[in-house]
Formats: structure tokens, sequence, C-alpha cells
């Protein structure tokens, strides 16, 4: 984008569609995203509709019931978040047709979907007097399709956060669908370059719009290191996250320990089914020490005198944004990382290996090159990874097809 182009837009109306809802317990970029556009626009965060397979299997969970009460009219389903900020439960009832193969059936039957959704979006829309809005759609290729259509927006913007298509679920349809709504969405937006490229192929107005985080947990952190991995001597080299075996290199974790025994490398995070079963566990300097509450991963973070992100390199991971990478710059710790397109912004900062040699050398390289300088700058570089810059780049998009 050229820089001239304007990084604020204000007073305008905003929709957001997506995969997420509000109330999901997990955290959403499309959550934060949406309490920063609010600051100076109103906000409509429209939550994924109620499908008929879910409602059928978890009928008596909390959250399926506030929405049956939703479409039967005994609740109002649009709530005031905070200033500027509404969330929107939908009053229609979606039916689940991803099991269905035939193009033709799949197509009839996702459009009756959208056009559910849309209705019920108007009269959402209406209530608030929602004019010339600007639609928002977070990574969602089937439910909100056609949605530029039915609501006709001034703006439509496609977010891509995940490379969706490397997933089954979404394979089967996503394959044709994504690229078309690629296409015909006025500007897509992208938390990565890889993701970033892939959006350009079928849009030329498509941008790298880098990502926001919630750091100030991490570069304030001050504490005791906790007593699983205090009792283990250095020098620790440590992963804080989910240990699925679909992302990480699980080969080259072993490697660096049997290279290096007296390295101890912790990990710290829940475990897959093939973590669980693997012969990591009878490794004697690889320490798992179970999943914890995020609240707690500063300390083990502080505890780390190298940060590690051993990744395999695949459709799942390749074009990922990796949001611990900030965490671990936002602690100034040195970071030994699998070489990605996508970790390509941190290349001054991180320590990039594609290779098991690479992995020893570099470790070896971030403890002896460690200083307090080092540590400074990566701090500085991970303070630029702001909701509010990330909110900027957004607008610059929009702005620069408006």
């Amino acid at each position: 984008m050229e820089n001239s182009v304007p990084d604020i837009i204000t007073n305008r109306d905003i929709i957001i569609v997506g995969q997420q809802p509000w109330d999901v317990e997990i955290g959403s970029n499309c959550k934060n995203l949406a309490l920063e556009f609010s600051r100076y626009n109103r906000v409509l965060y429209v939550n994924s509709p109620l499908d008929r397979i879910t409602l059928m299997k978890h009928k008596d969970d909390l959250k399926v019931k506030k929405r049956i009460e939703v479409i039967h009219g005994t609740t109002d389903g649009l709530v005031q978040i905070q200033h500027n900020l509404w969330n929107y439960y939908p009053d229609e009832l979606i039916e689940s047709i991803n099991w269905i193969k035939s193009t033709w059936v799949h197509t009839r039957l996702n459009k009756l979907n959208n056009k559910r959704l849309a209705n019920s979006i108007k009269k959402a829309i209406e209530k608030l007097g929602f004019k010339n809005f600007i639609l928002f759609n977070d990574n969602d290729i089937f439910r909100c399709f056609y949605l530029k259509e039915y609501l006709k927006p001034t703006v439509s913007v496609y977010y891509s956060r995940d490379f969706m298509l490397a997933v089954d679920y979404w394979k089967l349809h996503g394959t044709r669908l994504e690229p078309q709504l690629i296409a015909k969405s006025d500007v897509c937006v992208a938390n990565s370059v890889y993701l970033a490229a892939y959006c350009k192929k079928y849009n030329p107005h498509s941008y790298y719009v880098g990502q926001g985080c919630d750091l100030d947990t991490f570069t304030s952190y001050q504490g005791e290191k906790p007593a699983d991995v205090a009792k283990i001597s250095g020098p620790v080299i440590g992963y804080v996250g989910a240990l699925q075996s679909i992302r990480l290199d699980m080969e080259l974790i072993k490697y660096i320990a049997l290279q290096k025994p007296e390295w101890n490398i912790v990990l710290v995070g829940p475990e897959d089914r093939e973590f669980t079963a693997s012969d990591l566990h009878r490794v004697p300097n690889i320490h798992f020490l179970g999943g914890k509450p995020p609240e707690m991963l500063p300390a083990y973070i502080a505890a780390f005198d190298v940060c590690l992100n051993p990744q395999l390199v695949n459709e799942v991971t390749i074009g990922n944004y990796p949001r611990k990478i900030d965490e671990y710059l936002a602690m100034g710790k040195p970071i030994v990382a699998t070489r990605t397109e996508a970790m390509s912004v941190f290349e001054k900062y991180t320590y990039l290996g594609s290779s098991k040699e690479d992995f020893i050398k570099l470790i070896e390289q971030a403890l002896t090159e460690d200083s307090p300088t080092l540590q400074q700058k990566r701090i500085q570089f991970a303070g630029t990874h702001t909701w509010e810059n990330n909110v900027k780049e957004i607008y610059r998009g929009i702005n620069a097809v408006k």
C-alpha cells in the first residue's frame, strides 16, 4: 500500500461476521479487532448462526439454549457490549450442509443459509440504523459467501488469518469457494505474508496487515520460577503451547535432546494423542510439564534460556501467524524457530533454521550472543504488534480501494 493512504476510519458503521461467536471462551483475533474498531466507529458483531446438527447434538448446552430462545423470540438477540459495540445472536436456524458432496445441492442450500442469515442481520441493521456500512468477514467461507450480494455493503472485506483449506472440513467445498469469495471481496487483508500472497493470486487488493497481541502480562512479568521448572538445571530450552503432532516436529525435538544431553528441553502445554504416546517421554532431558493456566505462561517463559518453535512445514503451519513468537519476544527471550514465509517478518529478531543441524548451531548461538541490548530490541519490536497498529493497517487496506 502507498504510505499516503490514510490509516484511520471514523464515524462509520461496521458489521463483523465470521467463525467465532462473541461468547466463545478462547481468545479471538476478531473480538480484539471489534473492540479496536469500536473506538471510533459503531460495530455490530454477529455470532455465527445456530445450525441444525449443533442443535440436535448440544440442545442442553447453555449457549445453544440462548440461541433457541432468540430464534423463538423469547429473548432479544441484540445485546450492547459497550459504547459503540453490539453483539447479535441471529434469530434463524441454518441447515448443516458441509457433508453434502454434490456441488449443485451444496450451492442451493448454502444460498438458502446465507439468505436466512442476511435476513436476520437486516433486522439488527434496521434497529441500529446502520447506513453505508463496511462488511468484515472473519474467514467464514460458507455461511457468509453471499452476504455481499444480500446485504449490499459499501465495502466488503475478507479477513484471512488461517489457511482454512488445510482442514478437511473446509477443503471439500472451500477449495472451490474461497478463491471466489476472495476475488469478489472489495479488499482482502491477511495476518501473515503467506496468506496475503495467497489472497493476491485472486484479488489484487490484498494486503498484509500484521497481527495484534495482548502482551502486557508478558512485558510486565516479574516473579519467581514455578516449582516444577525451577528444579530443572540450565540451559533450559523451552516451548509453550499446545503439543500437536500436526504442527510440531517431534523428531526435531528428540534430535536436539539426544545431541545435547547437557541441555534440558522443557515442553509446557497439553499433549495430543501422538505426543502422549511418543518415545519423547523416555528421553531423560525432555520434560513434559503439562498444560498451565494462561496467566502462568509468562512465569514459564521467564525460566527459559532459549525459546523454541520447532514447527513442521505443512499446509496447516506454513501460513499461520505465530502469536507465541510475540509473547517470547515481549519477554526479551532469544528464539530459535523453523524458517517459514510467515516467520520472515521476525527474521531480524529471531534465529531461523531449516534443518536439524541448523537448530543445534542456532541454539548454541542464541545462548552465546544473548545480551541486555538484544533483549531490549526484541521487547521493542514485539511492542509494535498492537491491536491499534493492526487496525490501522486494515483501515489503510480499506481506504486504498474506497
